[in-house]
């Protein structure tokens, strides 16, 4: 009997026995599951996602290799691709090479070899599955999970090595990874290279960015995949901390459309204990190859049984609207590890770092010291530099315009010793989290604060000396107990320390990880920037309420970012999880804001930024321009007072990678919707269809639109703003202007 036989006979079983089922809900998890069952080994292994439209084969070569494939509805997604790996020949057992030039080397006294042929298949487990989750904040209030699975147990035959590989094939996609159980033969494990290929059937447009190994801060690239070798000078850009290394190679999430209009993504899930991985593109073959990030010796992973690799990850659907709707890379992380979420809220906050962002204020207190040692230089003595952000009035201020417009936090950066020599000097001691400038009075700030309902956000830097954060975390989670924050901001600037590890790398994965469950352990909540890309473990740790991992808004004080950029995010960065790209800048001439010490411009419209807290997901929501600027303009700021963080339900109305993006979300603070549209560098009208409201009620419908002469260049502030009464049959044709957008709140009318 086929699998898709046996699942049907399965699923039918289950159903008529619905009525005995006794429902257990674990973790807000209500699960069917038909549980593993023995499949008989066969030369070619068969699994069809449970909709019946994508169909995966898996089968081992003459050489004994595995390979797998994957089509939809017929059609070609991925041809047959290799899987497996290179070991390191030995853990660590090296010789001494005395050279003839007198020089001395070390070798392996074995050298690597291949575990990728040679396999017997030992066993092939199916199983099926069908359940909902809550996530604790998200998207939508409830997730179907539903997928058909296949387990094949291999073993290589020359070594007695086993190693199995786990298939779950969605609706939207297929993710796979490999299991290494218990062994004597490979209990311990050093990976040289790991071998997965994604074969593409076609020389698809895609939407990229270079591969790299310590930043993903770059403006997306759009082209053929034979196009990416000519591309990728023109793609690369200057960064503190930066690592490509190859002229071939790309970064997941990796957005990608045929030319029959198929969307597919290649991505990760639940980054684990593993370094991230790229992807290295042969053009002339069109094969994508796993490429992992390494360590500072060079290996790629330092593994131990019995464990698992992330999933690797396929998304597949028939147009961008479904797409952005894809859950599968949550579905593939373990439910939530925290027994109480309760302390785990959305945030909606300002912050003094704008000012800093352009260079209107500083984070240092002074400019006497060009070296800094922390106990030891004496700030008491140093003259104040006048332009120091993070200073008691200055806050005290943010505070209070915090509390007049309802927001929750305020974030404050360079209230900590240490800053004057914070960057690119790879200084390993260079925070302590705990002590402030002498114009930062913590205690009573904290004490002003909270009088107001308002919490101050915790500002971690560690200048990527990640052993001085470790060493310093537990101190510096205690201040936070003592003073109430609930809130951290990290950040993870310049090169590695201890030098030669990069940010994607295994050790770093593990310290992040660190980092999240020792805030949990606080019920801290925490925003990583410059942390690797997320892969869906908000389900997980959902106090991960954020992360940068992006070229966000701040870029647009570095010279500026493509408007295209905005309309590419959604399928690509946010595919893992949530971006803290930090919106709502109303003045984009920043000469004007720094009394011309930074010329750069916000390549965006004010509309355009209203739109950002809908179409760019996040339950970490930043207004990110200055209170004056605000000030200015309360009618738009309206927008940003009114919007909600956290949704029941999201609606993907229209949608093209690099051209627009347009959303409607349903907030659970009152059950309003919102909806938001972003464009590209080209004007559009767009057709919006009002379907997502209820059938038979009305609506009042505030729509912050561009004016007819708006342009992120020349006129970005121009903006309007209208009301009109529509229901669900309606459809509002809503220009956008080049870099722009618009924004609508929706209030039922009684």
């Amino acid at each position: 009997m086929s699998f898709r036989a046996k699942s049907r006979n399965l699923k039918t079983e289950i159903i008529k026995n619905m009525k005995r089922i006794l429902t257990v809900i674990t973790i807000a998890i209500i699960a069917i599951s038909c549980g593993q069952t023995e499949q008989k080994v066969t030369d070619v292994q068969t699994l069809q996602s449970p909709d019946g439209k994508l169909e995966m084969t898996f089968h081992l070569t003459e050489a004994g290799t595995p390979q797998y494939a994957l089509t939809y509805e017929g059609q070609d997604i991925i041809l047959p691709s290799d899987l497996g790996f290179e070991f390191r020949g030995v853990l660590k057992a090296q010789k001494i090479n005395f050279e003839a030039d007198g020089s001395i080397s070390k070798t392996d006294r074995e050298d690597c070899y291949s575990f990728a042929e040679g396999f017997v298949v030992d066993t092939v487990l199916v199983d099926s599955y069908y359940g909902t989750w809550n996530p604790v904040w998200g998207e939508e209030a409830e997730i179907v999970e539903n997928y058909n699975e296949i387990l094949v147990k291999l073993t290589q035959k020359s070594s007695d090595k086993k190693m199995d590989i786990r298939f779950r094939l969605f609706n939207d996609g297929l993710g796979f990874r490999y299991e290494f159980p218990y062994q004597k033969n490979l209990s311990y494990f050093v990976i040289k290279e790991e071998l997965t290929q994604f074969a593409m059937a076609g020389d698809h447009t895609a939407w990229w960015i270079p591969g790299d190994y310590d930043t993903q801060e770059y403006n997306f690239t759009e082209s053929r995949l034979t196009e990416i070798k000519d591309k990728m000078k023109d793609a690369l850009c200057p960064n503190d901390s930066q690592t490509p290394y190859s002229q071939t190679g790309v970064q997941t999430s990796l957005q990608m459309r045929t030319d029959a209009g198929i969307y597919i993504n290649i991505h990760e899930a639940a980054l684990l204990d593993y370094p991230c991985m790229h992807l290295e593109l042969d053009p002339k073959t069109l094969v994508f190859t796993s490429h992992l990030t390494p360590d500072a010796q060079g290996w790629k992973g330092r593994m131990q049984t019995p464990c698992n690799t992330p999933w690797r990850t396929i998304q597949v659907a028939p147009s961008a609207t479904a797409q952005l709707a894809s859950r599968l890379i949550l579905n593939l992380n373990e439910p939530c590890a925290l027994e109480n979420t309760d302390w785990i809220k959305p945030v909606k906050y300002i912050g003094i770092w704008w000012e800093m962002i352009t260079g209107k204020g500083s984070w240092n207190y002074t400019d006497d010291f060009a070296s800094v040692q922390l106990g030891v230089t004496d700030y008491s003595k140093a003259t104040p530099n006048g332009r120091h952000s993070a200073n008691n009035e200055k806050v005290r201020r943010y505070i209070d315009f915090a509390a007049e417009h309802g927001f929750d936090q305020v974030l404050v950066e360079g209230w900590n010793e240490g800053w004057e020599d914070w960057a690119n000097c790879n200084k390993d001691y260079v925070f302590d989290f705990v002590t402030p400038y002498p114009d930062f009075d913590i205690d009573a700030l904290n004490k002003y604060a909270h009088s107001k309902g308002v919490r101050l956000m915790m500002h971690h830097e560690t200048s990527s000396s990640v052993r001085n954060y470790e060493r310093h975390l537990d101190q510096a989670l205690e201040l936070m107990d003592k003073y109430g924050y609930n809130s951290i901001k990290s950040g993870y600037v310049g090169d590695i320390l201890p030098i030669g590890e990069h940010h994607y790398s295994q050790s770093l994965i593990n310290h992040y990880m660190y980092v999240v469950k020792k805030a949990a352990e606080h019920k801290v909540m925490l925003n990583g920037h410059e942390m690797v890309r997320p892969t869906g473990l908000c389900r997980t740790y959902p106090n991960l309420i954020g992360s940068e991992s992006a070229r966000g808004t701040e870029y647009q004080a570095f010279g500026g970012t493509m408007p295209h950029h905005v309309t590419i995010l959604p399928f690509t960065r946010l595919n893992g999880g949530p971006m803290d790209f930090t919106p709502g800048i109303f003045f984009m001439d920043l000469a004007q804001v720094t009394d011309g010490r930074n010329q750069s411009w916000v390549n965006s419209t004010l509309a355009n930024q209203l739109a950002l807290y809908v179409t760019m997901y996040s339950p970490l929501q930043m207004a990110a321009d200055l209170p004056e600027h605000y000030a200015q303009n309360m009618d738009a700021f309206q927008f940003i007072k009114d919007v909600d963080i956290d949704w029941i339900q999201s609606k993907y109305l229209l949608a093209e990678p690099g051209e627009y993006v347009v959303i409607a979300r349903q907030g659970k603070k009152n059950g309003q919707w919102f909806l938001g549209g972003v464009t590209d560098d080209n004007a559009r009208t767009l057709d919006v269809p009002m379907n997502f409201l209820e059938p038979g009620k009305t609506y009042e419908a505030t729509i912050y639109s561009d004016a007819a002469d708006a342009h992120y260049k020349n006129n970005p502030r121009a903006y309007q703003i209208e009301k009109k009464t529509v229901s669900a049959d309606d459809t509002l044709s809503i220009y956008a202007a080049p870099g722009g957008g618009f924004a609508i709140s929706f209030v039922e009318k009684r």
